[in-house]
């Protein structure tokens, strides 16, 4: 799925070793250190340097005059301090200087150099930290940016993007291709004269901007960007300093960290709200990571023969249920949200963490804004070490507090299952065996009497405490995306023009499904990846969305945008609870595996609508509706969608065109 490192192996092994000679019988007894001077404490005057590096023999800083190259120009022993930290101070003035650590192990070798885990500030490629006046990285009004006001989680659109697929596209109208201040820039049209950006993102309703990762990543070498080279980022390498290939200057420590607070700041003033894709559950390299320079060992999971567990099938996993390892993601959040604004994270293979440590995010970030929205994928890639009723898994999720799963019940009920990609789903037309989960994905993977939980397609109970802990999607930057998915799967007499009535049916059914609606950047254009599966570094011809297409498909952009404002001016489809849910969704027995219908009924949630009929006809011809006998005003019908309304209807057999949705309500 994502970038692969080789397992090393017996490391853990002669660490085990290091740690007895040290004094420590094993990892747990390594001592929690809880200060906040980890790292660098800097003042014009003098500069404090801390490491925690338990079983280390010996530590030394190395202070550097440039980001790369020669040797250091100062070479100073640290000296072992309370609770596993090593010290030194430096009385002077540092800025511009950049250092480095190097710990002298347990069996007396010298290990590389290390920046440090706690890093804020690096050089080029991140291999040395920088020194910078950080009051020289805010822009202009940053005291006074703003979150966005939300209310509940429910009202959250989420729209995934990664930067260079939707700003380097010659057809993107946008200056700064493939950087942070893309979405600095306002007025940025397409070839044709319409919105793209921010522009668009504000004109399509959404709410959040989930961008894929963005901290320093080590797959792409911030020297040679004439290379073009393309990464998701799931490849960590300093989990606190902003990605340099997105800045304009690599070179300058503190131009990515500026323009990162930019296209926050930017983000903020036009009304959306800001997610991080985070990626704590595995690091690029697995020997020398940060993490292995600091600690050897410590922060690893590891199998029986001393070989690192893998349960990210990155050639490592990250042990969270260790004291500074949990520590350390906690930190690390609560930084990018003091520091950066950040308004909420995306946790890859969350299962990989454990309940504690999220549920402990969770109540740390709750401390500074409880409107932080935290959610992750609850499984992992392999199996771990991690006891399973200890992981931050799907069947797990009752045990966290406000912490949000992805529903691939909902996603492959409506798609197809992501590992056959010949296989439809219920909105391409195999319904047989997928309505019970379509049912289960519009009450938000919640308790409800109507569910047969047991013919659900992954599930046999509902694993979210309310519908706020859940995400309701079909595609992603993982797998096929939607175009390419419904491509392969369609039944070979489906016409273009039956695909995208397959592709609005799916979005359809996400949009007014209870929970937390999430959509993959460019879905929106008819975005196709041309079958590439696993694009995590394919080139931009491939990732780049092409923003004519705003044109080529418009009417399909429409129908988003009005699904879209349907859903946000409706709080019917919002219900923040799972007593609210059943209170006020009812589905409808349809005796046809290809129809799920339900009503929303006597004001839910507070709608001006008094009830609302929604009815979803997966089969791939036309069916006839029994809608309740009265006047109703038709706001969706036969792939047309307006929340002003698109005629009357009086009740009797409707007839439902093929895949497709009926969306009616009366006063």
């Amino acid at each position: 799925m994502k970038s692969k490192s080789a397992i090393f192996v017996l490391l853990s092994l002669v660490c085990l070793s290091g740690c007895w000679q040290s004094g420590y019988q094993s990892y747990d007894d390594y001592p929690l250190y809880e200060g906040t001077d980890l790292e660098l404490t800097y003042t014009p005057q003098q500069a404090d340097f801390t490491l925690w590096s338990p079983a280390a023999r010996k530590v030394r800083l190395n202070l550097y005059t440039a980001a790369t190259g020669g040797e250091p120009a100062e070479v100073i022993a640290m000296r072992r301090a309370e609770k596993g930290t090593w010290r030194t101070s430096v009385a002077r003035d540092l800025v511009g200087w950049y250092y480095t650590f190097q710990v002298c192990d347990a069996e007396g070798q010298w290990l590389a150099e290390t920046p440090g885990i706690w890093a804020k500030a690096v050089g080029v490629n991140g291999d040395r930290a920088a020194i910078i006046h950080w009051q020289e990285t805010d822009p202009e009004g940053w005291d006074e940016d703003q979150s966005p006001e939300l209310k509940n989680f429910t009202d959250i659109v989420l729209y995934e993007m990664h930067h260079r697929d939707f700003s380097v596209s010659p057809t993107s109208g946008m200056q700064h291709k493939g950087k942070f201040l893309a979405l600095a820039e306002t007025g940025t049209k397409t070839p044709e004269g319409l919105s793209s950006g921010i522009d668009h993102l504000k004109e399509l309703g959404v709410t959040h901007v989930h961008i894929l990762p963005s901290y320093d990543y080590a797959s792409v070498d911030e020297t040679r960007l004439e290379d073009n080279t393309y990464n998701w980022g799931y490849d960590p390498k300093n989990y606190n300093v902003p990605e340099g290939s997105y800045a304009t200057d690599p070179y300058d420590p503190a131009v990515r960290i500026r323009e990162f607070k930019a296209m926050v700041k930017s983000l903020h003033a036009n009304g959306l709200r800001v997610v991080l894709d985070v990626v704590y559950n595995h690091t690029y390299s697995s020997d020398h990571s940060n993490f292995n320079l600091t600690a050897p060992g410590y922060f690893y999971r590891h199998n029986a023969d001393g070989t690192y567990a893998n349960a990210s099938a990155c050639g490592n996993e990250t042990a969270s249920e260790r004291a500074m390892m949990r520590r350390y993601i906690v930190e690390s959040v609560k930084y990018w949200v003091n520091e950066y604004h950040i308004d909420g994270f995306r946790f890859d293979l969350m299962g990989i963490h454990d309940l504690e440590t999220m549920n402990r995010v969770r109540s740390e970030l709750s401390a500074i804004d409880p409107t932080i929205f935290i959610y992750g994928e609850g499984w992992t890639a392999g199996d771990s070490p991690l006891p399973v009723e200890k992981r931050a898994i799907k069947v797990n999720a009752p045990g966290l507090n406000q912490v949000a799963v992805f529903s691939d019940d909902l996603r492959d009920a409506l798609k197809g299952s992501v590992f056959e990609e010949k296989q439809a789903g219920f909105a391409s037309g195999r319904v047989e065996g997928n309505a019970e989960s379509v049912k289960f994905g519009i009450v938000g993977a919640t308790q409800h009497p109507q569910v047969n939980y047991h013919k659900v397609l992954y599930s046999d109970a509902p694993y979210a405490n309310n519908p706020t802990q859940v995400i309701n999607y079909v595609s992603c930057h993982d797998d096929l995306c939607l175009v390419d998915k419904l491509q392969l799967s369609a039944p070979e007499d489906a016409t273009p023009a039956e695909r995208i009535k397959f592709n609005k049916l799916a979005q359809t059914i996400v949009f007014t499904s209870q929970g937390v609606p999430f959509m993959r950047a460019g879905e929106e254009l008819h975005h196709t990846k041309q079958g590439v599966h696993n694009s995590y570094k394919s080139p931009d011809a491939i990732n780049q969305i092409d923003w004519s297409d705003k044109t080529k498909y418009a009417e399909l952009y429409t129908y988003y945008q009005n699904l879209i404002a349907l859903r946000r001016d409706h709080p019917a489809f919002r219900i923040p609870t799972t007593k609210g849910v059943m209170e006020h969704l009812r589905f409808i027995e349809t005796y046809d595996p290809g129809v799920v219908a339900y009503t929303l009924g006597e004001y839910a949630n507070g709608d001006a609508w008094r009830e609302i009929l929604v009815v979803f006809n997966g089969n791939r011809h036309a069916v006839n509706f029994p809608v309740p006998d009265g006047e109703w005003t038709v706001v969706c019908r036969n792939g047309r969608i307006d929340p002003n309304g698109l005629g009357q209807l009086r009740g009797g057999r409707t007839r439902i065109n093929a895949s497709s949705a009926l969306i009616v309500y009366r006063e």
